[in-house]
Protein backbone atom coordinates (compact mmCIF):
# COMPACT_ATOMS: atom_id res chain seq x y z
CA UNK A 1 0.00 0.00 0.00
CA UNK A 2 2.80 2.17 0.74
CA UNK A 3 4.51 1.74 -2.85
CA UNK A 4 1.33 2.50 -4.39
CA UNK A 5 0.13 5.79 -2.33
CA UNK A 6 2.69 6.91 0.07
CA UNK A 7 1.28 9.76 1.64
CA UNK A 8 -2.45 8.61 1.88
CA UNK A 9 -1.53 5.36 3.18
CA UNK A 10 0.76 6.87 5.96
CA UNK A 11 -2.00 9.09 6.85
CA UNK A 12 -4.37 6.07 7.23
CA UNK A 13 -2.48 4.52 9.11
CA UNK A 14 -1.72 7.28 11.46
CA UNK A 15 -5.62 8.12 11.61
CA UNK A 16 -6.73 4.37 12.55
CA UNK A 17 -3.60 4.49 15.06
CA UNK A 18 -5.19 7.66 16.68
CA UNK A 19 -9.30 7.63 16.39
CA UNK A 20 -9.15 3.47 16.84
CA UNK A 21 -6.51 1.80 18.29
CA UNK A 22 -5.64 4.12 21.30
CA UNK A 23 -9.12 5.07 21.63
CA UNK A 24 -10.21 1.42 22.41
CA UNK A 25 -6.87 0.35 24.30
CA UNK A 26 -7.62 3.48 26.87
CA UNK A 27 -11.16 2.15 26.94
CA UNK A 28 -10.72 -0.99 28.01
CA UNK A 29 -8.17 -0.29 30.81
CA UNK A 30 -5.23 -0.77 28.53
CA UNK A 31 -1.42 0.44 28.26
CA UNK A 32 -0.16 1.15 25.02
CA UNK A 33 3.80 0.23 25.36
CA UNK A 34 5.00 1.58 22.12
CA UNK A 35 4.84 1.45 18.14
CA UNK A 36 6.70 0.28 15.17
CA UNK A 37 5.73 1.00 11.63
CA UNK A 38 2.19 -0.41 11.59
CA UNK A 39 2.12 -2.49 14.53
CA UNK A 40 1.42 -1.68 18.08
CA UNK A 41 2.01 -2.85 21.52
CA UNK A 42 -0.54 -2.92 24.77
CA UNK A 43 -0.57 -4.44 27.83
CA UNK A 44 -3.64 -5.19 30.02
CA UNK A 45 -4.33 -5.91 33.72
CA UNK A 46 -6.40 -8.58 32.53
CA UNK A 47 -7.04 -11.27 29.83
CA UNK A 48 -10.99 -10.36 29.68
CA UNK A 49 -9.79 -6.79 29.89
CA UNK A 50 -7.21 -7.23 26.40
CA UNK A 51 -9.94 -9.49 24.34
CA UNK A 52 -12.79 -7.03 24.95
CA UNK A 53 -10.17 -4.43 23.61
CA UNK A 54 -9.14 -6.73 20.92
CA UNK A 55 -13.09 -7.29 19.37
CA UNK A 56 -13.79 -3.30 20.15
CA UNK A 57 -10.62 -2.29 17.76
CA UNK A 58 -11.99 -4.82 15.17
CA UNK A 59 -15.50 -3.41 15.14
CA UNK A 60 -13.77 0.05 15.19
CA UNK A 61 -11.49 -0.93 11.93
CA UNK A 62 -14.73 -1.87 10.80
CA UNK A 63 -16.26 1.45 10.43
CA UNK A 64 -13.23 2.85 9.78
CA UNK A 65 -12.38 0.55 6.26
CA UNK A 66 -15.89 1.24 5.29
CA UNK A 67 -15.21 4.75 4.92
CA UNK A 68 -12.69 3.72 2.67
CA UNK A 69 -12.35 2.14 -1.22
CA UNK A 70 -11.62 -1.47 -0.80
CA UNK A 71 -7.74 -1.44 -2.33
CA UNK A 72 -7.20 1.38 0.83
CA UNK A 73 -8.53 -0.84 3.91
CA UNK A 74 -6.55 -1.55 6.37
CA UNK A 75 -6.73 -5.62 7.83
CA UNK A 76 -4.87 -5.61 11.34
CA UNK A 77 -4.06 -9.34 12.80
CA UNK A 78 -4.52 -8.97 16.83
CA UNK A 79 -2.76 -10.93 18.99
CA UNK A 80 -3.10 -12.47 23.06
CA UNK A 81 -1.84 -13.84 25.27
CA UNK A 82 -1.57 -14.12 29.14
CA UNK A 83 1.59 -14.61 30.92
CA UNK A 84 4.65 -12.56 33.21
CA UNK A 85 6.17 -9.35 31.54
CA UNK A 86 9.48 -7.64 32.57
CA UNK A 87 9.05 -3.99 32.90
CA UNK A 88 12.12 -1.36 31.96
CA UNK A 89 11.72 1.08 34.38
CA UNK A 90 13.48 3.56 32.76
CA UNK A 91 11.48 3.72 29.40
CA UNK A 92 8.40 1.13 30.24
CA UNK A 93 9.06 -0.82 27.68
CA UNK A 94 8.00 -5.11 28.38
CA UNK A 95 9.90 -7.75 27.69
CA UNK A 96 9.83 -11.67 27.86
CA UNK A 97 8.22 -14.87 27.20
CA UNK A 98 5.00 -13.81 27.07
CA UNK A 99 5.28 -10.59 24.66
CA UNK A 100 7.20 -13.00 22.02
CA UNK A 101 4.31 -15.15 22.70
CA UNK A 102 1.70 -12.60 21.68
CA UNK A 103 3.60 -11.49 18.70
CA UNK A 104 3.61 -15.22 17.24
CA UNK A 105 0.46 -15.49 17.54
CA UNK A 106 -0.63 -12.12 16.21
CA UNK A 107 0.81 -13.49 12.87
CA UNK A 108 -1.76 -16.42 12.27
CA UNK A 109 -4.44 -14.40 13.20
CA UNK A 110 -6.72 -13.60 10.08
CA UNK A 111 -6.89 -10.33 8.88
CA UNK A 112 -8.83 -8.39 10.16
CA UNK A 113 -8.91 -11.00 13.07
CA UNK A 114 -7.78 -11.88 16.15
CA UNK A 115 -5.99 -15.07 17.67
CA UNK A 116 -5.89 -16.31 21.53
CA UNK A 117 -3.63 -18.17 23.50
CA UNK A 118 -4.94 -21.29 25.32
CA UNK A 119 -3.90 -19.88 28.52
CA UNK A 120 -6.29 -16.40 27.86
CA UNK A 121 -9.46 -18.28 26.75
CA UNK A 122 -9.48 -20.48 29.87
CA UNK A 123 -9.84 -17.90 31.83
CA UNK A 124 -12.46 -15.26 29.01
CA UNK A 125 -16.10 -15.45 28.62
CA UNK A 126 -16.82 -14.17 25.48
CA UNK A 127 -19.99 -11.58 24.59
CA UNK A 128 -22.44 -14.15 23.34
CA UNK A 129 -21.93 -12.61 19.64
CA UNK A 130 -18.53 -14.40 19.67
CA UNK A 131 -16.94 -17.85 19.98
CA UNK A 132 -13.98 -19.12 20.30
CA UNK A 133 -12.82 -21.35 17.16
CA UNK A 134 -10.09 -23.99 18.01
CA UNK A 135 -7.26 -23.51 15.55
CA UNK A 136 -5.06 -26.32 16.96
CA UNK A 137 -1.64 -26.88 18.44
CA UNK A 138 1.01 -24.59 16.31
CA UNK A 139 4.70 -24.55 16.21
CA UNK A 140 5.94 -21.25 16.02
CA UNK A 141 9.64 -20.30 15.38
CA UNK A 142 12.13 -20.10 18.24
CA UNK A 143 9.33 -21.72 20.89
CA UNK A 144 10.01 -24.76 22.17
CA UNK A 145 6.88 -25.95 22.67
CA UNK A 146 3.80 -26.23 20.58
CA UNK A 147 1.06 -23.39 21.52
CA UNK A 148 -2.54 -24.04 21.47
CA UNK A 149 -4.42 -21.11 19.70
CA UNK A 150 -8.08 -20.08 19.51
CA UNK A 151 -9.50 -17.62 16.90
CA UNK A 152 -12.35 -15.38 17.92
CA UNK A 153 -15.02 -14.97 15.54
CA UNK A 154 -18.33 -13.71 15.26
CA UNK A 155 -21.25 -16.35 16.12
CA UNK A 156 -24.31 -16.30 14.97
CA UNK A 157 -26.35 -16.28 18.24
CA UNK A 158 -28.38 -19.93 18.41
CA UNK A 159 -32.12 -20.22 19.43
CA UNK A 160 -33.46 -22.79 21.48
CA UNK A 161 -32.90 -25.24 24.88
CA UNK A 162 -30.19 -28.53 25.12
CA UNK A 163 -31.83 -30.86 27.21
CA UNK A 164 -29.62 -33.72 28.75
CA UNK A 165 -31.71 -36.52 30.27
CA UNK A 166 -30.67 -39.89 31.29
CA UNK A 167 -29.39 -42.07 34.27
CA UNK A 168 -26.83 -43.89 36.01
CA UNK A 169 -25.86 -47.56 35.86
CA UNK A 170 -28.51 -47.93 38.69
CA UNK A 171 -31.08 -46.28 37.21
CA UNK A 172 -31.18 -43.11 39.23
CA UNK A 173 -32.34 -40.18 36.97
CA UNK A 174 -29.83 -37.29 36.37
CA UNK A 175 -30.37 -34.26 33.71
CA UNK A 176 -30.46 -30.05 32.99
CA UNK A 177 -31.19 -28.00 30.66
CA UNK A 178 -30.09 -24.88 29.16
CA UNK A 179 -30.47 -22.46 26.30
CA UNK A 180 -27.59 -22.88 23.48
CA UNK A 181 -27.03 -19.13 23.61
CA UNK A 182 -25.65 -19.10 26.96
CA UNK A 183 -22.75 -21.74 25.75
CA UNK A 184 -21.17 -18.88 23.80
CA UNK A 185 -18.92 -18.10 26.80
CA UNK A 186 -18.78 -22.10 28.17
CA UNK A 187 -20.80 -23.44 31.03
CA UNK A 188 -19.32 -26.31 33.36
CA UNK A 189 -20.73 -29.60 34.56
CA UNK A 190 -19.89 -30.82 37.69
CA UNK A 191 -20.85 -31.88 41.21
CA UNK A 192 -19.89 -28.98 42.88
CA UNK A 193 -22.88 -26.59 42.82
CA UNK A 194 -20.82 -23.54 44.12
CA UNK A 195 -18.52 -24.34 41.27
CA UNK A 196 -20.01 -25.06 38.16
CA UNK A 197 -23.59 -23.97 36.19
CA UNK A 198 -24.99 -27.44 35.73
CA UNK A 199 -25.28 -29.63 38.55
CA UNK A 200 -24.99 -33.43 38.09
CA UNK A 201 -24.79 -34.59 41.69
CA UNK A 202 -23.13 -38.34 41.58
CA UNK A 203 -20.17 -39.41 42.75
CA UNK A 204 -18.50 -40.74 39.83
CA UNK A 205 -18.90 -36.85 38.78
CA UNK A 206 -15.79 -34.65 39.45
CA UNK A 207 -16.38 -31.56 41.24
CA UNK A 208 -15.65 -29.60 37.80
CA UNK A 209 -16.03 -32.27 35.31
CA UNK A 210 -16.27 -31.00 31.85
CA UNK A 211 -16.82 -27.56 29.38
CA UNK A 212 -19.72 -27.41 27.45
CA UNK A 213 -19.52 -24.77 24.54
CA UNK A 214 -20.03 -23.19 21.52
CA UNK A 215 -17.76 -22.89 18.65
CA UNK A 216 -19.89 -20.99 15.53
CA UNK A 217 -22.39 -22.82 15.03
CA UNK A 218 -20.72 -26.68 16.30
CA UNK A 219 -21.63 -28.19 19.67
CA UNK A 220 -18.42 -28.78 21.73
CA UNK A 221 -17.83 -30.65 24.85
CA UNK A 222 -14.19 -30.44 26.83
CA UNK A 223 -13.24 -32.91 29.66
CA UNK A 224 -11.50 -31.07 32.37
CA UNK A 225 -9.27 -33.79 33.96
CA UNK A 226 -11.96 -35.54 35.57
CA UNK A 227 -11.51 -38.61 37.43
CA UNK A 228 -14.04 -41.22 35.77
CA UNK A 229 -13.77 -39.54 32.47
CA UNK A 230 -16.40 -38.10 29.59
CA UNK A 231 -17.36 -39.59 26.14
CA UNK A 232 -19.61 -38.85 23.48
CA UNK A 233 -21.39 -41.73 21.66
CA UNK A 234 -19.10 -44.25 23.18
CA UNK A 235 -15.72 -42.29 22.45
CA UNK A 236 -13.82 -41.38 25.30
CA UNK A 237 -12.84 -37.02 25.23
CA UNK A 238 -9.39 -36.71 25.94
CA UNK A 239 -8.85 -33.98 28.76
CA UNK A 240 -8.00 -30.26 27.04
CA UNK A 241 -9.73 -31.24 23.65
CA UNK A 242 -13.37 -29.58 22.93
CA UNK A 243 -14.78 -32.62 20.79
CA UNK A 244 -18.19 -31.94 19.04
CA UNK A 245 -21.37 -33.34 19.50
CA UNK A 246 -24.92 -33.05 18.19
CA UNK A 247 -28.72 -33.26 19.61
CA UNK A 248 -29.73 -37.25 19.34
CA UNK A 249 -25.68 -37.86 20.93
CA UNK A 250 -25.37 -39.80 23.89
CA UNK A 251 -22.87 -37.92 26.40
CA UNK A 252 -21.27 -40.21 29.80
CA UNK A 253 -19.66 -38.04 32.67
CA UNK A 254 -18.60 -40.81 34.88
CA UNK A 255 -21.59 -43.72 35.69
CA UNK A 256 -24.25 -41.22 34.33
CA UNK A 257 -25.47 -41.20 30.39
CA UNK A 258 -27.06 -38.57 29.04
CA UNK A 259 -28.95 -38.11 26.08
CA UNK A 260 -29.11 -34.78 24.03
CA UNK A 261 -32.65 -33.10 22.63
CA UNK A 262 -32.89 -29.50 21.30
CA UNK A 263 -36.10 -28.44 22.22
Amino acid sequence: MMEGAETRTFRHLKAAQSDVWRPAIEAGGGRLVGTAGDAMLAEFGSAVSAVNASIDIQERMGRFNAALVETQRMLFRIGVHLGEVIVDQEDQNIFGDGVNLAARIQGIAEPGGIAVSRAVRDVTELRIDYAFVDGGELSFKNVSRPVHVFHVRPAAVPRGTLRFEGADSHGQPHGFEIAVGKLGSGAIVGRAADQCTLVVAHPTVSRRHARLSLAGEALQIEDLGSTNGTAVDGRAVRAGQPTAFQPGSTIRLGDVKLSVQQV
